[in-house]
Order: structure tokens, then C-alpha cells, then sequence
């Protein structure tokens, strides 16, 4: 049983996420757990009201909250009609990415999905700063969706790669269920200007391939050292439907997020982004 959890926050974008979620697993029996965190919206409202009605405030945004999660629930039953699929609603004064991580953990979430952009999208950067911070501080897998995105139907997945990092086998069984459900090819990407690997290298190498065993893999190497053209590159002379990076310690994705922005680092990703945290669960 898959246990997906969607952040929303009613707008164009996270309902794409939704399509693009409850097609991507439409295959197997699923949670679908649709989170509306409503703490920021009441403080900016507050700012501008009396003390006094605080509690007030909370309890309207509350109410309005479930009744655009009815809405959203009917939609969602609408286009996806899937009896292997439940879906619950959940509407709570909290903060997002507090939010998300206690849900996580509380539910024990495969993955979350959501929109790059949230209802204040901006077209020149390339996520919303929810998404990041998502992305950056919640210890579950992240699954970020354009908001143009349509076609949910993976044929090849990039997943670059230093074979440095001991994997977790159930966020590798995530992308491989995906790509089996799809019958997609996944492309690992090593860059790098040393065409030989280390003992560790290699050991980690043979247990990528142990645990792709059931899917299609091909195996490239960059002779490069800038990890950001290798990637770009690549996405632009390969077909490629979904990218998947590793968020841990000292690695390329960390940099990027936390040390500048992918938009000074020039990684252009305008293409679902499967964000694994490597973390033991």
C-alpha cells in the first residue's frame, strides 16, 4: 500500500500535482493524503484585524478549508475514479513543512508530491520557496511537479550519480515501482574525470543494479567535471520525463540548496524532480 502525501493549497498548481500523482500511481492500492496547512494565511490576515478575533479567524479559515477539500476531493473522484485509491483530507492550523513532517512520520509517507509553485507563482524561478523548503527540511522523498507538466507517463528517468552513497532500498524500490509501472528506462549518470571506480564505488554500482534488477538500466559517464552541464546536457539530447537526485550530506543537491539557488547554479529542471533524502525509515 502506497502512501502519498499532497500539499495544497487549492491553486492551479497543486491540482496539477494531484492529476499528475494519482496517474503516476494509478496502478496499486494507495493513500492519497491531501494536507492543507492554513497557519500562514491566518497571520497574514491577523496583521490586520483586532486580537480580539484570533480564534475567530481560525476557526473561519478552518471552515473554508474543508469546504475547498470537499471540492477538491470531488474533482480528484472525477477525473480519477479509482477504487484502488483513498483519500483522506486533512485541514490544520500549522506551518507547511512542520506540518508535512508530522504527517509524514505519523503516517509513515511513501512520498510527497506537490507543485514547484504555489498560488503566487512566479515564471522566473524555477521552485517556490514552499517547494524548497519541502524539499530541503522533510525526511520523506519529494516529488516536485511543474505546474505546465501534462504527460504522466515516465519513458526515461535520469538519476545522476557518484556512486558514493549507500542507498535505501525503499526509496530504490519507489523509483523502481515507478519505472515498472511505465516501462521506463532508467539512465544513471556518472560524472566525472576518472573513467575507473573505487572499491566503494563499485560496490555501490552492483547494489544499484541488484536493486533495478527488474527494470530497464543503462549506465553513462560523463568525462566532465561540471555536474550541472552533464545534467542539462543530457536532458536535452535524451527524452527524458523525470529527474532524481539525492539530498544528503556533501552532496551536489545539498549545495545547491542550501549553499545558493538553483537558479545561480543554472540547473534548469522543467521536468518532475524526485527528490530522495536517504534517510533510514
Amino acid at each position: 500500500m502506497r502512501k502519498i502525501l499532497i500539499p495544497t493549497d487549492f491553486s492551479e498548481n497543486s491540482m496539477n500535482a494531484i492529476k499528475y500523482a494519482t496517474e503516476l500511481f494509478k496502478y496499486g492500492p494507495a493513500e492519497i493524503y491531501l494536507l492543507h496547512a492554513f497557519a500562514d494565511a491566518v497571520y497574514d490576515a491577523k496583521a490586520s484585524l483586532a486580537d480580539g478575533i484570533f480564534e475567530e479567524l481560525k476557526q473561519q479559515t478552518l471552515q473554508k478549508s474543508k469546504e475547498a477539500m470537499e471540492e477538491t476531493r470531488k474533482q480528484i473522484l472525477g477525473f480519477s475514479p479509482n477504487p484502488k485509491h483513498k483519500i483522506h483530507t486533512i485541514s490544520e492550523f500549522g506551518l507547511l513543512v512542520d506540518s508535512v513532517n508530522d504527517w509524514v512520520e505519523k503516517e509513515n509517507i511513501d512520498v510527497v508530491v506537490m507543485g514547484t509553485k504555489g498560488e503566487t507563482a512566479d515564471k522566473k524561478i524555477t521552485f517556490g520557496s514552499n517547494t524548497l523548503q519541502v524539499i530541503k527540511y522533510v525526511k520523506c522523498p519529494v516529488l516536485a511537479i511543474p505546474a505546465v507538466y501534462g504527460d504522466v507517463h515516465p519513458k526515461n528517468i535520469l538519476f545522476p550519480t557518484d556512486f558514493l552513497l549507500p542507498y535505501k532500498r525503499r526509496e530504490l524500490k519507489l523509483v523502481a515501482t515507478v519505472a515498472k509501472s511505465f516501462a521506463a528506462k532508467i539512465n544513471f549518470l556518472h560524472v566525472s574525470k576518472f573513467s575507473s571506480l573505487s572499491l566503494r564505488q563499485l560496490d555501490n554500482k552492483n547494489f544499484l543494479e541488484a536493486s533495478f534488477s527488474e527494470n530497464q538500466v543503462n549506465f553513462h559517464q560523463d568525462n566532465g567535471k561540471n555536474v550541472t552541464k552533464a545534467i542539462n546536457s543530457f536532458i536535452i539530447e535524451n527524452p527524458i520525463d523525470m529527474l532524481v537526485m539525492i539530498n544528503t550530506r556533501h552532496s551536489y543537491l545539498e549545495n545547491i540548496l542550501y549553499q545558493s539557488t538553483i537558479e545561480k547554479i543554472g540547473l534548469h529542471i522543467d521536468i518532475p524532480f524526485l527528490v530522495l533524502q536517504n534517510l533510514p525509515r
